[in-house]
């Protein structure tokens, strides 16, 4: 649990099952991302921040229930946003996201990934901070960049094949955020204990760096029974590594 996938320059043990964390994880629900009548002395059917079962879609409007209170309501479509896993919310705004994590429900380490308007193909991992005696109530983002073989990194050292495996990462070391994911943004009328899935993980013995060379490192396994010294996901992190920093001028043979 926890541990890190691609810690470069360190000898933290690697996940050897990154396909079946991917292939298992996937629960798909649609909220409201607002309240329903707005600006209106019609009592609420929707709330924002609510979970809703689609009952017809017709493409600029949907009639959807909600899961809380069981009302019905015919809304625009552009009210609602796709959220996979309990924390990849399709479609919202930094605004928006903000308003979301700022719900008295959540509280300091709620978070939830979406898509960045700034920069295509790239994420933003929104995280909120409550208030104490220093700190005032806070919504922090954080750019999610991807290397060309598709992997995400917030910082340049620390890369991940997967947002899964890097939202595991960060739900037990803060490396730099203001504060470790505990738990994704509260959705009304969802299974707010839901416990998130974390794969099995395989520990690798530790490794003395000093006495490993190159050749060693990047060696390829000959066999299905042979011994890697490394996962073949740390190799490719510290491929990207190496390609990102140039490696100083050296020349490492992968």
């Amino acid at each position: 649990m926890g541990i890190c996938p691609a810690r470069c320059r360190s000898n933290l043990t690697t996940l050897e099952n990154p396909t079946e964390l991917v292939s298992t994880a996937h629960h798909n629900m649609i909220i409201s991302l607002y309240d329903y009548p707005a600006n209106s002395l019609a009592a609420l059917t929707v709330n924002m921040g609510e979970k809703l079962f689609v009952i017809s879609d017709d493409g600029d409007f949907m009639m959807v229930k909600s899961t809380t209170t069981g009302c019905e309501s015919y809304i625009p479509s552009h009210y609602t946003a796709k959220v996979t896993d309990r924390w990849l919310f399709t479609g919202i705004s930094r605004y928006k996201a903000e308003e979301l994590l700022m719900l008295s429900h959540n509280r300091t380490g709620a978070f939830l990934i979406r898509e960045s308007e700034t920069n295509r193909g790239c994420y933003s991992l929104s995280v909120v901070r409550r208030a104490n005696s220093s700190y005032l109530d806070c919504v922090k983002h954080y750019r999610i960049n991807h290397l060309q073989n598709g992997w995400f990194y917030i910082s340049q050292n620390l890369t991940f094949p997967t947002l899964h495996h890097l939202v595991e990462h960060y739900c037990e070391f803060t490396d730099g955020l203001c504060d470790r994911l505990r738990e994704p943004c509260f959705v009304r009328g969802s299974n707010s204990r839901e416990t998130m899935y974390l794969p099995t993980a395989v520990r690798n013995a530790t490794l003395n760096w000093k006495d490993i060379s190159r050749s060693m490192i990047f060696r390829r396994k000959r066999t299905e029974s042979e011994n890697s010294l490394v996962s073949e996901g740390l190799r490719e992190a510290i491929t990207s590594y190496l390609q990102m920093t140039e490696c100083n001028g050296q020349s490492w043979d992968t």
